[in-house]
């Protein structure tokens, strides 16, 4: 029968350590090393005392955890927009990597990527108790708005080599740009259009300065490049400009949302993709595969940026050596939206 209005069972007392400790058979400081994520116990005795803790409904006191150890094992990320599939990507591996080093994340996303945004951002982390910071901003705002975190606190920064005070994890964008700058010339195209991305991003600007190298060292005409905002309209509008061009025989899209915008912009002006112009983007994304044609593509693996990321930080963190630069080597997916030119190019001296 359920008890009369105004009664209260007695609250039933929390399980201990030394709960734990005696049901699984160990001592108290193995069940604490359990509880803060040390490698140093067998994985027997941790599925032991794991499942002694989930017997129990064990919860480890994270507050007194933080103040023994100094640490509040948390990770505060700042992120210029969700709508980006890069940083889409990197903060899922981010999140999957914290997760699995028993860190929690704070995650504060940015309205626009502007120094009062990052500094409002950086003021609030202050305030939540974090072990260290990931920025993925690929602007050049957050170079100089570190200063606001409080001292001693370690920062990661994804997608940008301008932060030299931090540890920087990217993938080598201006790598990138060369194998597909350097495949489209191989299959006999005279030059390469280029659609940058935004101007005050790192990433644009290393992959643009790939391909306009690209092209010098293969003394190639180097045209004027258009930029995009990263999303297909304005890959689309660009498309436009690009189609009237009757010498137009390839062109590098900074990313594949551009490069889809590209690919309706030509479809429209009658411009057949491979056969009388050759499309390649940056990124790789899942539907890359299914455009129409499948599009070559440059590959960036985000799963391993995320996790280079959590790891450098946690180093740190953990009392390891600050990080320094650690690239991503990106690879060259080649799909049927490029092809051999129909006219090879003029023999230089």
């Amino acid at each position: 029968m359920g008890t009369e209005s105004g009664e209260h069972r007695p609250r039933r007392r929390e399980a201990s350590i030394d709960d734990v400790a005696r049901l699984a058979g160990v001592s108290g400081q193995t069940v604490s090393r359990v509880a803060n994520g040390h490698s140093n116990v067998g994985a027997a005795t941790r599925e032991r005392v794991l499942t002694a803790m989930r017997e129990l409904g064990y919860r480890p006191n994270t507050a007194a955890r933080a103040l023994r150890s100094g640490r509040f094992r948390n990770i505060g990320v700042v992120v210029f927009t969700l709508a980006s599939y890069g940083n889409l990507r990197t903060l899922e591996a981010v999140a999957a990597a914290a997760t699995e080093r028993r860190y929690t994340l704070t995650l504060m996303p940015l309205a626009r990527p502007t120094d009062a945004e990052v500094n409002a951002a950086l003021d609030r982390l202050g305030e939540q108790a974090v072990d260290g910071v990931i920025m993925l901003l690929e602007s050049r705002q957050g170079e100089a708005a570190q200063e606001r975190l409080p001292h001693g606190v370690p920062v990661v920064v994804v997608d940008s080599r301008a932060v030299d005070r931090s540890a920087v994890v990217d993938t080598d964008q201006y790598e990138g740009a060369r194998l597909v700058t350097r495949h489209l010339l191989g299959l006999g195209h005279p030059t390469v259009r280029h659609v940058a991305g935004p101007q005050d991003s790192h990433s644009a600007l290393l992959r643009m300065r790939g391909w306009r190298d690209t092209l010098l060292a293969h003394r190639r005409p180097v045209p004027e490049p258009i930029h995009g905002d990263w999303y297909s309209d304005s890959g689309y509008t660009a498309g436009r400009t690009l189609a009237s061009e009757p010498g137009l025989t390839a062109v590098f899209a900074a990313n594949d949302q551009m490069a889809l915008g590209v690919l309706r912009a030509l479809a429209e002006a009658g411009r057949r993709v491979p056969e009388d112009v050759s499309v390649a983007g940056f990124d790789d994304m899942p539907e890359a595969r299914n455009f129409i044609p499948p599009l070559t593509t440059v590959h960036q693996d985000f799963t391993a940026v995320g996790r280079t990321a959590v790891e450098a930080l946690v180093q740190e963190i953990e009392g390891g050596p600050p990080a320094h630069y650690k690239e991503i080597a990106p690879r060259l997916v080649v799909r049927d939206s490029t092809c051999r030119a129909a006219r090879e190019p003029a023999a230089r001296d």
